[in-house]
């Protein structure tokens, strides 16, 4: 799974390196962590992509209780086209969740060091994600939310966990949001090189923020 990320680099320069114009006022994250806001970038009405702020954790339209989205963070790619929950989303509502990097923890007996992983270029990159918009019945609370799809770890990444996010660049995001059963499995073929280290464990605390999360462990 994927639990926690960070995005630090200006959302403006990010969203060009996916063909969009335009910023939001992001304020830079190094422990991201579930119901909080992301960066996304998915197609608008006109179906010109766009940037947007969603909640981390989808909530699908028919749900009654918006809670359910704490549990809905990630979708595993083996599944998704088929669950319930995101069947609707992954045909019609795809978006890109932007990101410098995300945390993954690696057990060792009854130890669990958390490690920090990037591009091998450290540039920003995108997850694979689904949006929804939630309309309460009762009231006129409303909210748009996402989930960051989850696949299989690669050679590189099964050394520390045996899930990992659907990491994409430029190229295989183009091919995300245009849709298409081809697109996630094209996405798999082609990861990006990551980087890893170990960081300190004050990152397993969500309440803790700050650049020196990503430094690596002493």
């Amino acid at each position: 799974m994927c639990g926690r990320f960070a995005f630090y680099s200006p959302s403006e320069a990010t969203a060009a390196l996916f063909g969009v114009t335009g910023s939001l006022p992001v304020e830079a994250r190094y422990n991201i962590a579930p119901t909080q806001y992301v960066a996304a970038i998915r197609n608008g009405e006109d179906n010109a992509p766009e940037l947007a702020m969603l909640r981390w954790g989808l909530v699908p339209f028919w749900a009654r209780d918006p809670a359910i989205g704490n549990r809905m963070i990630n979708a595993r790619a083996e599944t998704v086209a088929e669950k319930p929950a995101f069947r609707a989303a992954y045909r019609h509502r795809r978006c890109l969740v932007l990101a410098d990097g995300f945390y993954e923890w690696h057990r060792e007996g009854s130890v669990k060091t958390p490690y920090y992983i990037s591009s091998a270029d450290g540039q920003a990159f995108a997850f694979a994600a689904l949006w929804e918009n939630w309309n309460s019945k009762e009231t006129d609370e409303s909210i748009q939310s996402t989930t960051l799809i989850t696949t299989e770890a690669n050679e590189f990444m099964a050394t520390m966990h045996h899930r990992m996010p659907v990491v994409l660049t430029p190229d295989t995001a183009q091919r995300w949001l245009a849709g298409g059963d081809d697109a996630l499995q094209y996405a798999l073929e082609h990861v990006p090189e990551l980087r890893a280290w170990a960081v300190d464990r004050r990152v397993n605390n969500a309440r803790n923020e700050g650049a020196e999360l990503i430094e690596a462990a002493s």
